[in-house]
């Protein structure tokens, strides 16, 4: 049986993302979005259970104890992150290749006033998108610069730690949770007595956490942090709605004085059909918009968003429209990623 170091070499040879292993199919591999078979032969249940033992070490018990398990490590020169999980008596992996080195934030092709949040003093910085849409590389490269460029302290809780930080001008203390920390909650409400300056939050799923990131953001820290919702607007709802509603009004009053900005990523296909690139959304904060945060007048966020070009923000259909003008994307690729189609099209034929 080949070695699960040699699975995960192949892959990135390839210019995969991930690789899965399932009992019943061969090994799989995504490239831009699709997912490939790497061989032919399909895993068995034996292949299956010892790639979990390879991949989690001593920990291999918590899978049965649990079902599932989050891990990082390196194989070879490839740094990976794992999510080991059992399903119909088995267990399966997904494995996400991770870069080898931090990219430096002005090649990600952000939107220009994301180059100013590495300069920012203290506040949330949000940064969502639905899985494998680059949030930890986004974050990656934005706590990276101000490591390269600020005296600061920098503790993060993530799950697993993905990318491995060399201090240059700051202190940086990573925590897993599971291994450094039971929950982001413990870790959260830790880190405040941590003297941090930055603080990154590696998912904000639950009241304690957001609470806790809004307390901190309140008393002078800066906060990053990320959520699976898919534009600004949602992201504003889904941190309001974790809360009873009683609290409510209450959560949107501090997230409109504390909330900096927000980055809502996705990744399309190349014009070329070989790789992915970015396309982002970011809403800059403007009193304009800490006013409807405020009022909870969600629905107008996005009309908000697109007359705060001034300010920096743009839209995700702006955004991609601005790919196909630079010829990176299709015209098709703008149709199938867009918010608002009926808006595109009609850009399309102007």
């Amino acid at each position: 049986m080949i070695s699960i170091e040699e699975l995960i070499s192949e892959v990135n040879r390839n210019g995969g993302s991930d690789l899965h292993l399932v009992r019943g199919l061969p090994p799989k591999y995504r490239k831009d979005g699709r997912l490939l078979n790497l061989g032919e032969i399909p895993l068995t249940e034996e292949a299956c259970e010892e790639y979990a033992r390879e991949l989690a070490g001593v920990r291999y018990e918590t899978i049965k104890e649990i079902g599932e398990l989050d891990l990082a490590r390196s194989f070879g020169s490839v740094r990976v992150r794992v999510n080991l999980f059992r399903q119909q008596g088995t267990v399966s992996s997904a494995i996400r290749l991770l870069k080898e080195e931090i990219p430096q934030l002005s090649t990600l092709g952000l939107p220009p006033a994301a180059m100013e949040l590495p300069g920012k003093r203290h506040g949330i910085v949000l940064v969502t998108g639905e899985t494998g849409s680059g949030k930890s590389t986004t974050l990656a490269a934005i706590l990276q610069e101000i490591n390269r460029t600020r005296e600061a302290h920098i503790v993060t809780l993530e799950d697993p730690v993905e990318y491995i930080y060399k201090p240059d001008k700051c202190i940086i203390n990573q925590r897993e949770i599971g291994r450094d920390t039971v929950s982001y909650g413990h870790g959260l409400k830790a880190v405040l007595r941590e003297d941090p300056d930055i603080i990154l939050i590696g998912e904000m799923r639950d009241l304690d956490t957001i609470e806790t990131a809004l307390t901190a953001a309140e008393t002078g820290h800066l906060v990053f942090g990320t959520l699976h919702t898919n534009s600004a607007a949602e992201s504003v709802d889904r941190i309001a709605g974790v809360f009873p509603e009683q609290m409510q009004r209450q959560i949107q009053m501090q997230l409109s004085t504390s909330l900096l900005a927000v980055l809502s990523q996705q990744l399309v296909l190349e014009k070329s059909g070989r790789g992915r690139v970015l396309a982002c959304e970011m809403m800059v904060v403007t009193p304009a918009i800490r006013n409807l945060i405020r009022e909870g007048k969600t629905p107008q966020i996005a009309n908000a968003i697109a007359t705060s070009a001034a300010e920096g923000s743009i839209t995700m259909d702006n955004f991609l429209l601005s790919l196909w003008k630079r010829q990176a994307i299709s015209a098709a690729t703008v149709r199938e990623a867009a918010r608002d189609l009926e808006f595109v099209k009609r850009k399309l034929l102007t």
